[in-house]
């Protein structure tokens, strides 16, 4: 019946506010709980005329402040918020603006026992340029990483090696709390993988980015929001979790929150092993005659170690009632290792056993990271009149270091026995300064104006040695050493306005963007620079049919600027027979991208769609190829990045969410889309060994299609135990070169609130079927044919335990508030960002 209350209350309100559109004045005020004098956030504040009828109305906000613009004349003003006593003035004569200045608010002990808190659930919120999802009380991530978090939002998903696409498009760009993260060098994945699932407040999924964003991400931004303490008084969380392969961690949320200032922090270690597995069967085939010549079958396994630390401490101090500053410093250390075994076994043409090479791979790694950020918020007035400043720099030092043995254990001996090592040093500094004006233009109206300036050094000391057996020395492996020094500067300029007119909304913006980015390595005296500049528009359309019923269009610009390991042509040498090497010579892609939305909401169903258009220039293919003989006398297969002519991306795309019962709630998530790439390539290749140069003519052009689907279940069984169970398949996919296997995966859990819902309990089980792999089939005519299966990690059972504490009443009040405005899954729309 309250919800019901609330939702005429709101209808009402939208219908008084079209009918007094002229002649208005302003009433404002704050509204405190009476016992504690803090501010009460979500309070109601109702406007009735002499008869009764709803005049206006609005919600407090976080300080307990509202204002709201009626007509002249005589109201009797209503304050009330759950479980507490209402205030009421009656018969005030309102004739200019005015302010009431604070009422407060007394617990209502006859209503207070019948108050339920509940826990945080995780909800999604739709706006004009991206969709929110607040990640809650997701059991199926309690004890995991934020690559956990990611692959359980509809249209992402993570592969088996943690990369992250949006809608099947990798080209996305990986912000955490809107800055590119420092904290393993370029090696995103390896960010997701290093970070805890509990850190994670929201995740921002930006399908069409708008002006005031980064250009770069040619299939869209995540953002990733890290939790900030916002509650008053003392407060927090503390969650600890054991899992089997081993993962045990322990991470602290803390936050004070007063008047003036709102100090929060979190602070956590965790062990993690990710024992893994993978295997490549090639066949080698003849230049001449494409018949074969020879078999190798590789086996690996891994057994990587993580041990991190994590802490953050940050201090919101509120100088006065319009006037925010921010500050925050970061510092994470991960130490650990990843051992792995490779084992070849190779065969004749007749596939007649020659011998098995055993190849040992120790590695150690060291990765400290420090990250300071600073930012003012300066709001000149409650209608949404700003300005915010932000900066930061951070510094991030990564140490790998490997020792790699190559034997002959079984068979024919092989040419030779090896004895490498490996020795990578990286260090990444970054800076970012920010600022962003917004400006309302009347009621329904906003201009965006702002700076952002992106500067980062890296620079990767690789290096390689081979132990000589006949001097007992380590020699130098020039194929696999150099220093790269990567160099980033991009300056970007925006403005973008936007309105609203009756139903009708649109918003365009204009973004330019100067880059001037060096690729240099040092060793070999190879200087690239590229420098480029480039205007970026963008334009959203929405039509509202109904208040649950609207129809979008958006268009954008995006770039794809190569980093890290795609420039790097230094190669990780866990096998000596199939290797990675970068293109530094790589330019970016860019994408014209357009969308198509529509959202339909019902009683107990939210249907969201879109049909999307991706039109990219340059755009990165890998490509494999024979590249020489390993000292064992098996042919070297290199994978490595190209830019091709033109790639189109068509999609569909349906997300629902649907409540058939209080205690059953299911969503889903399908994905359709066609790949059509239109290039061709020429290999050139000189071998080392005879100086004889190759050229080999391939094309590329092909077109592919793939679908992939999500289903989330989520059931509410007896004594308010919480079932999740999800499962997700991603079709088969062709490529130039061959094509990806269809992959299905399932992960479930179970929750239960305990010591009067203070705490929880979970136990998750990702991948139940252990089936999470990826398959990828290749044929290069002439040259091989192979087929790989590659297992990140394996399945995972953990067990967590939830416990908070000291949260006020008013704050877990607010809390159910805001689960209130979002409980039909769909949550709020607005213009803008």
């Amino acid at each position: 019946m309250k919800k019901f209350q609330s939702a005429v209350v709101l209808i009402l309100l939208f219908a008084a506010n079209l009918s007094f559109a002229q002649n208005k004045v302003k009433i404002k005020g704050k509204v405190i709980e009476q016992d504690t004098k803090q501010p009460l956030e979500f309070a109601n504040v109702t406007i009735e005329g002499p008869d009764n009828t709803i005049v206006g109305g609005s919600l407090t906000d976080a300080r307990g402040e509202y204002a709201i613009e009626v007509p002249p004349g005589t109201y009797n003003i209503r304050f009330d918020f759950i479980s507490f006593k209402p205030q009421v003035i009656t018969g005030r004569e309102i004739t200019a603006d005015t302010n009431l200045g604070q009422i407060s608010l007394a617990p209502d002990a006859t209503v207070l026992n019948e108050v339920k808190i509940t826990a945080e659930r995780s909800t999604v919120e739709i706006k004009l340029d991206k969709r929110v999802y607040t990640i809650g009380n997701d059991m199926m991530v309690k004890g995991g990483t934020v690559s956990d978090v990611l692959d359980n939002v509809p249209s992402l998903s993570v592969d088996a090696e943690g990369n992250v696409a949006l809608r099947g498009n990798q080209n996305v760009t990986i912000l955490i709390d809107g800055r590119p993260s420092t904290l393993a060098g370029s090696n995103v994945a390896e960010v997701l993988r290093l970070l805890p699932a509990d850190s994670v407040d929201k995740v921002e999924v930006i399908t069409n980015p708008s002006a005031r964003y980064d250009a770069e991400g040619g299939g869209g931004i995540v953002n990733i929001i890290l939790k900030k303490g916002k509650a008053n008084g003392f407060n927090g969380s503390f969650v600890a979790n054991t899992g089997d392969p081993d993962n045990h961690g322990i991470l602290a949320n803390l936050n004070f929150r007063s008047t003036n200032f709102n100090f929060f922090t979190n602070i956590g270690y965790n062990y993690r092993r990710n024992p893994g597995n993978a295997f490549i069967n090639s066949r080698y085939l003849d230049e001449a005659t494409n018949g074969t010549t020879s078999y190798t079958d590789e086996r690996r396994e891994n057994d990587r170690l993580r041990k991190g630390y994590n802490a953050s401490f940050g201090l919101e101090w509120f100088l006065d009632k319009s006037l925010t500053w921010t500050n925050s410093v970061n510092f994470r250390r991960n130490t650990g290792g990843n051992n792995t075994d490779t084992y070849y076994d190779n065969y004749d043409a007749g596939r007649n056993f020659l011998n098995r090479i055993w190849r040992y791979n120790n590695e150690d790694s060291e990765d400290n990271n420090v990250q300071f950020s600073s930012g003012l918020v300066k709001k000149f007035n409650e209608n949404g009149h700003e300005l915010k400043v932000d900066a930061s720099v951070s510094k991030n030092i990564n140490d790998e270091n490997a020792i790699i043995n190559n034997i002959t254990i079984a068979g024919i001996p092989s040419a030779i026995d090896t004895f490498e090592r490996t020795l990578n040093d990286q260090q990444d500094d970054r800076s970012l300064l920010q600022a962003d004006y917004v400006l309302p233009l009347g009621k329904d109206a906003r201009f965006e104006a702002g700076y952002r300036g992106n500067f980062t050094v890296l620079e990767t000391d690789a290096r390689a040695e081979r132990l000589n057996p006949e001097t007992n020395t380590w020699e130098n492996d020039g194929n696999f050493t150099n220093f790269v020094e990567y160099k980033e500067y991009i300056n970007a300029l925006y403005a973008q306005y936007g309105s609203k007119i009756n139903k009708f909304s649109y918003m365009f913006g204009l973004r330019w963007e100067d880059s001037n980015i060096d690729v240099n390595l040092l060793t070999t005296s190879q200087f690239n620079n590229k420098r480029y500049n480039n205007f970026f528009p963008s334009a959203f359309f929405t039509y509202e049919f109904s208040e649950n019923n609207n129809l979008s269009l958006s268009y954008s610009r995006r770039i794809n600027r190569p980093r890290g390991r795609l420039l790097n042509p230094f190669s990780g040498l866990e096998s000596n027979i199939n290797v990675f090497q970068g293109n530094p010579d790589l330019d970016p892609s860019m994408t014209n991208s357009f969308d198509l939305g529509y959202l339909k909401r019902w009683k107990q169903l939210t249907l969201s769609t879109s049909a999307y258009l991706n039109i990219t220039d340059d755009s990165f293919q890998y490509v494999r190829q024979i590249r020489g003989i390993s000292p064992q006398g098996t042919p070297i297969t290199l994978t490595t990045p190209i830019n091709l002519a033109k790639e189109y991306r068509f999609g569909l795309e349906f997300n629902i969410n649907y409540n058939p019962f209080k205690w059953w709630r299911i969503n889903s998530n399908f994905n359709f889309f066609r790949n059509e790439t239109q290039g061709d390539y020429n290999f050139v290749f000189t071998n080392p060994d005879t100086g004889i140069t190759t050229t080999d003519f391939q094309d590329f052009n092909f077109t592919a299609y793939a679908w992939t689907t999500r289903v989330n279940s989520k059931i509410t069984l007896p004594w308010k135990i919480d079932w999740q169970l999800n499962s997700n398949y991603e079709a088969p996919q062709d490529n130039a070169q061959g094509k990806r296997r269809g992959v299905i995966s399932a992960n479930t859990a179970l929750s239960k609130d305990i010591l009067k819902e203070k705490a929880t309990i979970a136990l998750n089980v990702q991948d139940i079927f252990n089936s999470r792999k990826m398959m990828i089939e290749t044929y290069i005519p002439f040259q091989v044919e192979s087929y790989s299966e590659m297992q990140w990690r394996v399945r995972q059972v953990t067990l967590s335990f939830t416990y908070r504490f000291n949260m006020s009443r008013a704050e877990r009040q607010k809390e159910q508030q805001r689960q209130r405005q979002n409980q039909d899954g769909g949550g709020e729309e607005y213009m803008g960002g």
